[in-house]
């Protein structure tokens, strides 16, 4: 049985641009949440053409209840909600999974290309880890490599999607928009579900296991910044954990199970 693994998000999808379009009580939400299903269901249409039997998506966006299920093909189950387990926004998955594909993802706080850059929420200035600018997608990539599965194909911002490609080219891509100032630039929503069911296909048609995995590094120093100092004190209680200025603490592991467990109750 073939599995493929998809983890759906709202802030990268095709045109959206304000934080009203990602809040179910918002009335500028239900466009969005509609198009965030679309993108969803071209990926599994993809992933179908290539020959993928099973599928499980994680809704993980706000409350874990967006994507229309109905709307997706009858070999794809959704997880809705939270399981409040580490893994977060890759619960479910495991080593029986194929590969890994990502919906609707977005830039990380303190890169400028999407007007809703943040990680995991926006109580934070920064998430670092080695050094390097951590975005959801870096976490949750880093989670896929921790279980031994690929990641073959990303959508989400261009921004966000130019950086995976630095990290590893032969992770396929699809820009569905490009953010400048407090404003965004997106693909026609047809064509944005369009170019992911193909580029999906592709991806699981013609890339390697092996050259689509994500480097997982033999260590982690993690940091985050937070905006306001008491989050970093109460932090900085977390057992191994340190705080290393107002707005920072720092947390160091070698296993990348730690680190999940760190971000589980501080960030």
């Amino acid at each position: 049985m073939r599995k493929l693994f998809i983890s759906a998000d709202i802030e990268g999808t095709a045109g959206i641009a304000h934080w009203d379009e990602t809040e179910k009580s918002k009335a500028d939400y239900t466009y969005f949440a509609k198009q965030m299903t679309r993108e969803v269901k071209a990926a599994c249409e993809g992933a179908v053409r290539a020959g993928i039997e099973e599928i499980l998506v994680k809704d993980a966006h706000d409350s874990g209840r967006n994507i229309d299920p109905s709307a997706l093909p009858e070999c794809a189950s959704v997880y809705r909600g939270w399981a409040r387990h580490p893994f977060c926004m890759m619960y479910g998955l495991d080593d029986s999974f194929e590969g890994v594909v990502f919906t609707g993802y977005h830039s990380a706080a303190n890169m400028n290309s999407n007007p809703l850059s943040h990680t995991m929420d926006t109580r934070n200035n920064f998430v670092k880890i080695n050094g390097e600018i951590c975005s959801e997608l870096m976490i949750n990539s880093l989670t896929a490599a921790y279980t031994g599965v690929p990641v073959y194909c990303v959508s989400g911002d261009r921004g966000l999607c130019e950086w995976i490609r630095s990290v590893n080219p032969n992770i396929l891509t699809v820009p569905v928009s490009e953010g400048y100032g407090s404003g965004t630039k997106g693909l026609h929503p047809d064509v944005a579900v369009r170019r992911i069911a193909e580029t999906v296909e592709k991806a699981l048609k013609q890339s390697k296991r092996q050259d689509c995995m994500f480097p997982l590094p033999k260590s982690f120093n993690v940091e985050i910044n937070f905006k306001d100092h008491f989050l970093a004190q109460s932090g900085s209680f977390y057992p191994g954990a340190k705080q290393t200025g107002p707005r920072t603490v720092e947390f160091y592991a070698e296993d990348y199970w730690d680190v999940l467990c760190f971000f589980h109750f501080v960030l």
